[in-house]
């Protein structure tokens, strides 16, 4: 049972990166899943929601008209697109899938906005 987050890297100001969390060892469509981030000395942020079939999302303020988190269940397969990205969202990128009792994060993929 794992999370594997994977497409961060180095962007300038102003591009775009796509995170995919391929998931494994459970049926992922049962799960709303979410997308958190964290840079040190900073709390952790929640970044995108989508429900189980991802019919519904929920973003934070920072990141509504920029981000789309979007799911295929069939690839069993999570994504965040991320547009106009600016260097306050260079951080460690988190999927997690949602369960009150049975929370699953992945190792993380660093997204580094810079010129």
């Amino acid at each position: 049972v794992q999370l594997v987050e994977s497409g961060g890297g180095l962007v300038q100001p102003g591009g775009s990166l796509r995170l995919s969390c391929a998931t494994s060892g459970f049926t992922v469509s049962r799960y709303p899943m979410s997308w958190y981030r964290h840079t040190p000395g900073k709390e952790r942020e929640l970044v995108a929601s989508i429900t189980s079939g991802g019919g519904s999302t929920n973003y934070a303020d920072s990141v509504k008209g920029r981000f789309t988190i979007s799911r295929d269940n069939a690839r069993n397969t999570v994504y965040l697109q991320m547009n106009s990205l600016k260097p306050e969202d260079t951080a460690v990128y988190y999927c997690k899938r949602v369960s009150r009792n049975l929370a699953l994060w992945g190792q993380g993929t660093l997204v580094t906005v810079s010129s």
